[in-house]
């Protein structure tokens, strides 16, 4: 490997997120997490190690805050011009996201439904031949999440880029082989997406790009962002290259065009983290004013993954890692349930001359994202290795748990009923099931059996709420413990429908 030229930026870097990328500031942190990120640092030497870039540029944000950049190498290699904070990166399919969000920015207006046709949009696509007689015509809502039955295209898709719009409408017209009917299995579709940027354009009246700038990147702050490459400064471009014959060839730039909607959005570090500040910023849910461009409800729905789940291996996780993703391709975003961060969202971006890769972490206010100028070079494994890394580290906050009142008071008279050893503190409290499903009779002897088992209890443990109207418990008893779990019924006001018990004898 080649020797690359090293520029470091230690601690939180000098910029201000804007209030629409941010939680409330009585709900943040005064100052910026603390630097100790030897751990993300290292994922991604061992990155580099593996796969050689030209330049690269990888950043962590916590709590709203970019609190750990780090550029390396050349943007450019014949003048060995350093990556910098001013350096523009192509991020391929991470575009997809913005995208997405211009969509229910425009049906949060009104302007359409995500269940309405796509060729309500599109009028070219009226004329199309289903695969079967049975085949239901596309959705918009299907065009988000692949399962519009094309083909997968990424390595067709990236070369139309470029593409004018008169071409695409000619190509629309002429109509699409299938891969399989619509909303029969999640394929991944660039030309999918180039259909949204198609129905961002008709709907709103202006050019997709324009619509995203204007209502999106702008108010976020996002000043070094946009879609024309070429209009990047070169002094400014990180060029991209693929390596080939035993040197770095580099990929032509290619112009900004139809497609640019699947994969067109160029962007910086500082840039790109106001971004993802804004998308941390909608959760959690709150009774608090919007401050962002688009609604905190509408950011959230991005990471619906409702199609089709595929079950994989955890990727970056420590050795011997059992755990197991259940994920689903949402709205310009994969949703993940992972075993250690909880609900996830990421996203990878695979171009000629450029890979990227990003990682949200919800529950943990948490985030970590990564540029390279090489061609489908995106630093998936640094970035989840990095995270994983430094939650295992807890330097990033554990998701907080609300606890509704309610549950805690159902805790106290479900307490109570086994202190009596009968259900006459729950009185009024039961819902029209619960003596249905167990009688008081049978009640009053399991109070009894557990009571046996693990003796009288003393106190309680803080709730593991899974919802406004879910809880599970702890209780400590004289020898040991008893586990359990309140369910309440959706009747006003609540009612218990079910009550688990579980003693755990010492």
């Amino acid at each position: 490997m080649r020797r690359v030229k090293l520029l470091l930026v230690a601690g939180a870097a000098a910029i201000a997120v804007p209030a629409s990328a941010q939680q409330p500031a009585a709900k943040r942190a005064a100052v910026a997490p603390p630097v100790g990120f030897a751990a993300v640092d290292k994922a991604f030497a061992d990155f580099r190690s593996k796969t050689p870039v030209p330049g690269m540029a990888y950043a962590v944000i916590v709590d709203g805050k970019l609190a750990h950049v780090r550029y390396f190498g050349e943007q450019e290699e014949n003048r060995k011009a350093p990556v910098n904070a001013d350096t523009r990166f192509r991020i391929a399919s991470m575009s997809k996201a913005f995208t997405a969000l211009a969509i229910l920015s425009l049906r949060d207006q009104g302007k359409l439904r995500l269940d309405d046709l796509a060729e309500q949009y599109v009028p070219e696509m009226r004329g199309w031949s289903y695969p079967t007689s049975d085949s239901p015509r596309i959705r918009i809502r299907d065009l988000l999440s692949h399962v519009g039955g094309f083909v997968t295209d990424d390595p067709w898709g990236d070369r139309q880029q470029p593409l004018p719009a008169a071409d695409f409408t000619a190509m629309l017209a002429a109509g699409v082989p299938w891969s399989r009917p619509p909303q029969t299995q999640m394929e991944y579709s660039n030309f999918g997406y180039a259909l949204l940027g198609r129905i961002v354009t008709n709907v709103s009246a202006m050019p997709f790009d324009r619509y995203i700038v204007q209502t999106i990147m702008q108010p976020l702050g996002m000043t070094k962002s946009g879609y024309e490459f070429r209009d990047v400064p070169m002094a400014n471009r990180a060029i991209g290259y693929r390596w080939e014959n035993e040197r770095w060839v580099e990929e032509p730039t290619m112009a900004h065009g139809e497609f640019g909607a699947m994969g067109g959005v160029y962007t910086t570090v500082e840039d790109y983290a106001r971004w993802v500040a804004f998308l941390l910023s909608a959760w959690p849910p709150r009774n608090e004013p919007e401050t962002g461009p688009v609604k905190r409800s509408s950011v959230r729905e991005l990471g619906q993954g409702l199609n089709f789940v595929n079950v994989r291996k955890r990727f970056g996780g420590p050795e011997k890692d059992e755990c197991m993703w259940g994920q689903a391709y949402a709205m310009g975003l994969i949703a993940i349930r992972d075993c250690t961060l909880g609900f996830t969202l990421s996203h990878g971006g695979g171009f000629p001359g450029y890979g990227s890769y990003m990682l949200l972490a919800p529950e943990r206010r948490a985030a970590i994202f990564g540029f390279v100028n090489r061609t489908y070079s995106g630093p998936a494994e640094a970035v989840w290795t990095s995270l994983l890394a430094i939650d295992n580290q807890t330097m990033i906050p554990p998701a907080k748990r609300e606890v509704a009142p309610i549950l805690t008071t159902f805790q106290s008279y479900a307490f109570n009923a086994y202190k009596a050893g009968n259900l006459a503190p729950l009185q009024g409290k039961l819902a029209m099931n619960f003596l249905m499903d167990r009688s008081t009779e049978n009640w009053a002897a399991e109070f009894a059996k557990v009571r046996k088992d693990v003796g009288l209890c003393t106190s309680a443990e803080p709730l593991f709420a899974t919802g406004a109207m879910t809880t599970a418990f702890r209780w400590n008893c004289e020898r040991g413990h008893v586990n359990g779990q309140i369910l309440l019924a959706p009747t006003n006001p609540p009612t218990l429908q079910a009550l688990r018990l579980m003693p755990i004898p010492n």
